[in-house]
């Protein structure tokens, strides 16, 4: 069967990011082999050990249940293992019962408006909107939207370049000046004429069937307000942080929100690739655009803020497993605290908003598999300081113990992580869940504690701008604040 230029198109888009020089690819599959190997050592070397000192364990814990207080930590840490692999075989169940939404004909797809808000993202936001154009969904009913959030670099010269070439397939538009991604997307809600909203980041493609695989829950199901795509890593093959996020990505949206879509449940829908009711929108577009925390304006967290808001409306939110986007992160660990710190920080401003709505009356039908969601949520809120200081107590006591008893720890998950990517996708691949556990447990274990103590604060952290960008920007000439179709 012959391909359509359509698909060429997106292939080629897609195709961009791939390393094409020989030795660099050469150095970074020495340098992969040479981490996934001693990831292995370390671990094998761990259970090793726990295996030769297990008269030593015995003999601390014998003595340690002597005490009140080893008594009293050795139930409350059996306790929560048993709440936490209870809590993983109820995610199982609903992962198994899991279905995609299957995608309706072109004459039932409703009318669409998909928004990609850019800020300082160079050629990406060029790539964003060409595979955009390139998806299958009707023409007639789509409606494509950019809009530059007063970037300083050149992505408004990138959004013209596209606009040059695509002419009225999308419209851009220009922020007088930084206000922040939410509001980007507030004035692409207003300016929407679509049933419903599809957002995307403009570092990201999608495939050419996944606005349509976004769109249809919407036609077949009338108690869907939001869905959530699938994010995968863009550049994945550019450092070793992305290679390992790749699978820690999948286990998360194809494993964990798969589970939480059979409850209607899913707690957010990524910034990455979202779509929304219009109705659902427009019912909560005010409060959400001036949400505030802890006496602060709310700049981060948008998705998860407007997923909450439409659960609270009794909508319910899916996820879609086969509406594929792909997307850059950070390459390097300095950004990717950043991010996760974001993350986490909105976390604990929509955990406490909605524990004020999740426990009474919020939607028709059942409601429990909801609020046990949330309540994991709390639990992981809740033990991050007292982990932090178990984990310095154990350090300093009994090193020995803790270093191998957590290596085995690491083992053990990565393994459920390893064997999921394993029969979804790659083998080879799946192997990074190890380095990445590793990884996690010992350079970013800090992040929850260091959110939670800084909920207040909402900078994007990852995008800030210098004073010499803006004094730079400042003396460039006036900017046309739109230009559409």
């Amino acid at each position: 069967m012959k391909r359509s230029t359509t698909s060429i198109s997106t292939e080629k888009i897609m195709s961009v990011d791939k390393p094409s020089n020989r030795l660099e690819r050469l150095i970074a599959n020495s340098s992969s082999s040479f981490i996934l190997v001693g990831t292995f050592l370390l671990l094998f070397g761990a259970v090793s050990l726990f295996y030769f000192l297990q008269p030593y364990f015995e003999k601390i814990y014998l003595e340690r249940m002597s005490t009140a207080w080893g008594i009293t930590l050795m139930i409350a840490g059996l306790s929560l293992l048993a709440i936490k692999v209870g809590f993983l075989v109820y995610i199982l169940s609903l992962y198994l019962r899991y279905k995609v939404i299957k995608s309706v004909s072109n004459e039932e797809l409703p009318l669409c408006t998909v928004i990609v808000p850019a800020y300082n993202e160079g050629e990406l936001v060029y790539k964003t909107l060409k595979s955009l154009v390139a998806s299958d969904y009707p023409h007639e009913k789509l409606q494509i939207i950019s809009i530059d959030d007063g970037s300083v670099d050149d992505t408004w010269q990138w959004m013209q370049k596209a606009k040059a070439e695509l002419g009225n397939r999308i419209s851009i538009y220009q922020q007088p000046e930084n206000k922040g991604k939410r509001h980007a997307l507030y004035r692409g809600f207003n300016l929407g004429m679509g049933d419903v909203f599809i957002t995307v980041d403009s570092d990201s493609i999608v495939k050419q069937d996944t606005l349509r695989i976004m769109a249809s829950p919407f036609v077949v199901n009338e108690e869907c307000g939001a869905v959530a795509g699938n994010v995968r890593v863009l550049n994945r093959d550019k450092a070793l942080i992305p290679r390992m996020l790749n699978v820690s990505f999948a286990f998360s949206f194809e494993f964990i929100r798969s589970a939480q879509s059979r409850l209607g449940s899913v707690l957010c829908t990524p910034g990455a690739l979202s779509a929304y009711r219009k109705e659902a929108v427009f019912n909560c577009r005010e409060e959400w655009i001036s949400q505030t925390f802890m006496g602060q304006v709310s700049k981060i967290g948008e998705d998860r803020a407007m997923t909450n808001m439409i659960l609270k409306q009794g909508y319910k939110v899916f996820f879609q497993r086969t509406a594929f986007v792909y997307t850059n992160i950070p390459e390097n660990y300095r950004n990717l605290n950043k991010m996760f710190t974001r993350w986490e920080r909105s976390n604990v401003r929509e955990n406490l908003a909605m524990s004020k709505f999740a426990f009474g009356n919020f939607r028709d039908g059942a409601k429990t598999g909801t609020r046990i969601l949330l309540l994991n949520q709390w639990l992981k809120m809740i033990m991050a300081y007292p982990a932090v200081v178990l984990m310095l107590f154990f350090i300093f006591t009994y090193p020995v113990l803790f270093l191998s008893s957590t290596l085995v720890s690491i083992l053990a998950f990565s393994s459920m992580q390893a064997l999921f990517y394993a029969k979804k996708h790659s083998s080879s691949e799946a192997l990074w869940a190890y380095p990445y556990s590793l990884f996690y447990a010992f350079t970013l274990f800090w992040i929850t504690p260091y959110a939670i103590a800084t909920a207040g604060r909402s900078g994007w952290l990852t995008r800030e701008i210098t004073k010499e960008q803006i004094e730079e920007k400042q003396i460039e000439e006036p900017r046309v604040v739109a230009v559409s179709s």
